[in-house]
């Protein structure tokens, strides 16, 4: 019976949408000429980027056939996978009318966190030789847990201090890349990249999850979708997003509402920092190694993407 109602909603909500477009059109049709068209030119301004990554990829599929091919088409979905939680993270922080550039240490230091806890226990130059490899989940929520609490050391001296993001970001990127290089010559490791990863690693990550034409779809192409849907859940559907939102539209009268202003700032730089650590673990993975250079201008790519995807700068 639960399951009736949920479908009997989608329904109803599925007719409500399709009545609002016919109403948008109705009007739309009874509108004079030169109204119709600063109506039009409005709904092309606004989607104007969608319109000029449309034509692009037409252009291209035009002058590149292959490009359309199974294998470019799962190459270019695998590599958007690949960045899209550092993407989702970073568009809290944008959401504040902030930005956070040091999200590609972050990824970097997860990385190799994640690398040198989940190398073989017969490689010859195991960071930890004497150790076990974990538990891929464990070292997942470590990378996790390590990208969350710098996140939130961004957010705290962000809320705080009422410090610029991007000054507070800027000086976390160089500790962070600080620490990275530090972790790196720990024991006999020299600063060496980490390699020889635990096939049970590899395989979690970057193993088949279905084939299309023979072509093999990663894993962690899943993965992303299953954060992208959770994050919408959280920006949309729970008090936390609502306030992040009120805050990156107007501070002052986020707080006069009410809104814990130092805790959503805190706590939305926090999630974007556990983001960058699901991506460093990713990373990890996905390249089959981890180095001092991993990570590298990774927040230049999501916030490009926010840019394209839509995401408003001033809140």
């Amino acid at each position: 019976m639960k399951n009736d109602g949920i479908f009997v909603r989608a329904i109803d909500g599925f007719k409500e949408r399709v009545g609002s477009y016919k109403r948008r059109f109705t009007e739309f049709s009874q509108l004079e000429g030169g109204e119709k068209a600063r109506r039009i030119s409005e709904i092309l301004l606004d989607r104007a980027m969608l319109i000029i990554l449309v034509i692009a990829i037409i252009v291209i599929a035009v002058m590149r056939p292959k490009f359309v091919s199974a294998a470019s088409i799962i190459n270019i979905i695998s590599l958007t996978a690949a960045k899209l939680p550092i993407a989702l993270g970073i568009g809290g922080a944008i959401v504040l009318t902030g930005t956070d550039i040091s999200a590609g240490r972050i990824v970097g230091l997860t990385a190799c966190i994640a690398a040198s806890m989940l190398q073989m226990t017969t490689y010859v130059n195991k960071m930890f030789p004497n150790m076990a490899t974990m538990p891929v989940w464990v070292v997942l929520l470590a990378a996790i847990v390590v990208g969350a609490l710098i996140g939130a050391v961004n957010g705290f001296f962000v809320a705080k201090f009422k410090l610029h993001p991007f000054i507070v970001t800027l000086s976390t990127q160089l500790i962070v890349y600080g620490l990275v290089l530090l972790y790196l010559q720990i024991g006999s490791n020299a600063g060496q990249t980490l390699s020889g990863l635990d096939p049970s690693y590899l395989d979690f990550v970057s193993g088949p999850l279905f084939h299309i034409a023979g072509i093999a779809v990663p894993r962690y192409v899943l993965y992303a979708i299953i954060l992208t849907v959770l994050i919408w859940f959280i920006w949309n559907k729970t008090v936390f997003g609502r306030n992040m939102f009120a805050v990156g539209s107007n501070e002052e009268a986020a707080s006069v509402s009410g809104v814990n202003v130092f805790k959503t700032i805190l706590l939305v730089f926090a999630l974007a920092g556990a983001t960058y650590g699901i991506t460093g673990f990713i990373e990890g993975a996905r390249i089959g190694s981890a180095a001092s250079y991993t990570g590298l201008n990774y927040e230049s790519d999501a916030i490009a993407a926010c840019v394209i995807g839509g995401v408003s700068f001033v809140g």
